[in-house]
């Protein structure tokens, strides 16, 4: 099996995933998992693809994810892996998509308005 190239993106994070046959190493801007992402839920979202396919110690990924918070990178590097094992394997497609895993969440920080506060907020109304 050849290395396979995917992009992930969530808000403003964009996640790149080379997927290779491996033993499971999950490698993210030149760190190990653990340590790039120190909380369990931030892991736990990372493998979650392999984890419903099956396939935990069957490939080594290597990550580059810039841009956005961690948690956003967390989904974005989620989502990729799911489409390069939707790539590796057709019949990962039928497990991955029912869970939402190869759905790109379109919600984005709304931009701020001049003449306001924030994106909504206005200033304070005085009416005399």
């Amino acid at each position: 099996m050849e290395i396979i190239h995917k992009i992930g993106r969530r808000k403003t994070a964009v996640a790149r995933v080379y997927v290779s046959q491996g033993n499971g190493n999950i490698t993210i801007n030149k760190k190990d998992l653990g340590t790039y992402f120190p909380t369990p839920t931030l892991q736990y979202k990372v493998k979650q693809p392999f984890a419903l396919t099956n396939n935990e110690e069957n490939f080594d990924v290597t990550v580059n994810v810039y841009g956005g918070g961690i948690t956003g990178q967390a989904e974005a590097v989620r989502l990729a892996i799911s489409r390069a094992l939707c790539e590796v394997d057709a019949e990962n497609r039928l497990v991955l998509k029912p869970e939402g895993l190869l759905t790109r969440d379109p919600r984005m920080v709304e931009r701020k308005k001049f003449g306001q506060k924030k994106a909504r907020k206005k200033f304070q109304f005085s009416k005399r």
